[in-house]
């Protein structure tokens, strides 16, 4: 396997090209439904359902829908937390022809009646029947007049123009951004990550779905197309939940549905359900590590662990590997504007994995790492080792930002994505993810990337999470300030001082922490991203101050 990339600089094309059908989402469905039949796609508890069910289950509410006035390119939100309802709801939404918003069941109702107002939805499927235009659910059937069906009622879409998605931005740092993503987008980005983590190639079958044919031998993907099993936690609304249910469809996985993640429930169905395939963001992780269950329960059905969302330290992931020694870990790297993602490492038991690295450019993928917050499509990239901002080309990337023109300008140029984050290539072509534009901060007039303090931090054993943010001052600009949660047995904060010796003694003079907190856990996303900007108000607002200061600053 060899990549495309520039001689000396940091630009690289995906070593991986496949041919792409241009059919809408619910045509991987109908495909995976023709080819796994009764094989369980989701088990809830004592619930099953089928490939067959669930494609039978989206016709019918597909039919409903229509009967209720939906149609194509009306928009219906999805505001759900992980239950059955939530895939059927997903895929009859798309078989009506109509646009899903995704929408987090954890958002405080104002902001909620905001999301649903900016996307323009005419329907919601939710459990609060409170809200406006819903249809209830609860969380297994949808409070519709159903008849069964076995062929959707709008067949004639334009993949490449029809809306699939209106994906929320996470809004971590500022309010959210409705991201546009067509059926094509979609299913793109279905198909390079199968491509990727299955070793197979799309094949559409004669009745116009779309299912994939696995290429690779078994001794590189010991885990077969239709014998996966995944315990489905990451929260459908986000971009990684979505596409990853969707891929586990494509691949005919079964996936258990956690109703929510509590660690000695999660690994005690690990060993239950033999478990193929874990799936999750650091912050799972560090929870599962954490666990004393992690060192008792039989964990040897494991062969792929996937991490994303937000960069996993390598001190964490090189302790999943000596768990799970059967399990190759991979991490991925991807935001919403990209539907769900653009790298990842490779899968193949004989391949070579970088830790620290989120791997290679999924198929039909180009990257190039142009210089910091100045750089543009066209510019010369960055040399080979230098930071720089990643900007990626591909069949996944979005149309636009919802009713927002000039964040689109400013974020999609020449085709190009700008994603805000900073990284480095390496000659393999490998990608490290280094930080996010936003998060660098400024300390005497020099830059600061948390991203290698954090690693630093992660390493030390009294440390089980970190994160480190600027903290404002007027004499220096910003002062790189760390938040840690104590691994357990370790008490006190006496030991602070030797922390930061530690790990600044391994930093340039500018770079190293000038203050350190200690926290009972850090602010975290429900997708499993630390909320550095609530963070940082919580360290501004603490009372007693850091536990630990440099009085030098």
């Amino acid at each position: 396997m060899t990549t495309t990339a520039r001689p000396g600089s940091s630009a690289v094309t995906s070593p991986h090209s496949i041919e792409l059908p241009v059919v809408p989402v619910g045509a991987l469905l109908d495909g995976a439904a023709r080819r796994f039949g009764d094989r369980p796609a989701l088990v809830h508890h004592d619930d099953v359902l089928t490939y067959r069910g669930l494609w039978a289950e989206a016709c019918g509410i597909a039919h409903a829908l229509v009967a209720r006035g939906i149609r194509p390119g009306d928009v219906v939100a999805l505001h759900l937390p992980n239950r059955l309802a939530w895939p059927i709801a997903y895929h009859g939404i798309l078989l009506a022809g109509a646009t899903v918003a995704l929408a987090s069941p954890a958002l405080p109702r104002e902001l909620l009646d905001a999301q649903l107002a900016d996307a323009g939805a005419v329907a919601v499927v939710s459990l609060d029947p409170s809200l406006e235009n819903v249809i209830t659910t609860d969380g297994r059937r949808l409070d519709l007049p159903v008849e069964e069906h076995d062929t959707p009622p709008w067949t004639d879409l334009d993949p490449a123009v029809a809306l699939a998605h209106l994906a929320y931005t996470g809004g971590t740092t500022g309010r959210s951004k409705g991201v546009e993503l067509t059926h094509a987008n979609v299913v793109a980005n279905v198909l390079q990550y199968v491509a990727t983590s299955a070793g197979a190639v799309p094949a559409p079958d004669v009745q116009g779905g779309v299912t994939v044919e696995q290429t690779s031998p078994p001794e590189e993907h010991p885990v077969r197309l239709g014998e996966a099993v995944s315990l489905a936690v990451a929260p459908w609304f986000h971009a990684m939940g979505t596409n990853g249910l969707t891929i586990g469809l494509v691949t005919g996985t079964t996936a258990v549905v956690q109703d929510r993640f509590d660690p000695a429930a999660y690994l005690a169905d690990v060993e239950r359900h033999r478990a193929t395939t874990l799936s999750g963001a650091p912050a799972m992780y560090h929870a599962l590590l954490a666990h004393p269950d992690a060192a008792t329960r039989d964990l040897s059905s494991v062969r792929t662990v996937t991490s994303g969302a937000s960069p996993m330290a390598v001190a964490q992931a090189e302790r999943i590997a000596a768990l799970m020694p059967g399990a190759v870990v991979v991490e991925g790297y991807g935001l919403t504007e990209a539907t769900m993602g653009l790298c990842i490492s490779p899968s193949e038991r004989s391949a070579t994995r970088r830790i620290g690295t989120v791997g290679l450019p999924v198929a039909n993928t180009e990257l190039v790492l142009l210089p910091v917050e100045t750089g543009r499509p066209g510019d010369e990239p960055v040399a080979l080792g230098e930071r720089g901002e990643i900007w990626a080309r591909g069949p996944q990337v979005m149309q636009r930002y919802h009713d927002r023109p000039d964040e689109t300008a400013a974020g999609l140029v020449d085709g190009w994505l700008r994603t805000g984050d900073i990284g480095i290539l390496g000659e393999d072509g490998y990608l490290s993810v280094v930080d996010r534009a936003k998060d660098m901060l400024l300390y005497k007039g020099y830059n600061v990337f948390p991203r290698e303090l954090e690693e630093l931090l992660a390493a030390r054993p009294e440390v089980a999470a970190a994160a480190v943010v600027g903290l404002p001052d007027d004499a220096v600009g910003e002062l790189p300030t760390a938040a840690v949660v104590l691994a357990p047995g370790t008490t006190g904060t006496a030991g602070l001082e030797a922390l930061a010796a530690a790990v600044n003694a391994a930093v340039r003079p500018y770079e190293r922490l000038r203050r350190i907190y200690t926290v009972d856990a850090l602010p975290v996303s429900a997708a499993g991203k630390v909320l550095k900007g609530d963070l940082r108000e919580t360290l501004l607002a603490a009372p007693d101050g850091p536990a630990w200061t440099d009085g030098a600053s």
